[in-house]
């Protein structure tokens, strides 16, 4: 290499790197499980977290339960919801079936969470559908 080439060569230092306490996976394994306790927390039956990201790419988790009634699914909607958002600043990317309350739909994305009364969810059987679907237990 020639002298001229030397003197315009400048040594860079790496850009320092930045510590991250959780990743990506880890984190939103914290957030279903955030999300199962919040439903237990309003009395939710029968939750099931499945592992769907093998199986499909639209997410990486269902969380399914079951409420007594449509003011119960309500409530398990808006406890999972509103813990979410305290703690991850975590909106739902779209709501559907609120307001019949007989199958909530909350998609957050990475997961989606369904609530439904006893009757919707023996008719829809999501595990069924999902069956090859990883049981998550915490």
């Amino acid at each position: 290499m020639s002298k001229a080439l030397k003197k315009e060569m400048v040594e860079v230092e790496p850009a320092p790197v930045k510590a991250v306490s959780l990743s990506v996976d880890e984190e939103i394994l914290d957030q279903v499980r955030m999300a199962v306790a919040a439903a237990e927390e309003k009395k939710a039956e029968n939750i099931v977290a499945l592992r769907l990201s093998a199986l499909t790419e639209f997410t990486d988790y269902f969380i399914i339960c079951t409420g007594n009634s449509t003011r119960q699914t309500q409530a398990i909607a808006d406890e999972v919801t509103a813990q979410l958002k305290k703690n991850y600043r975590l909106r739902p990317l779209n709501t559907e079936g609120y307001t019949s309350g007989e199958w909530i739909l909350i998609d957050f994305g990475a997961f989606v969470l369904h609530v439904f009364t006893e009757t919707s969810r023996s008719f829809y059987d999501l595990e069924r559908l999902w069956r090859d679907a990883e049981v998550v237990r915490f």
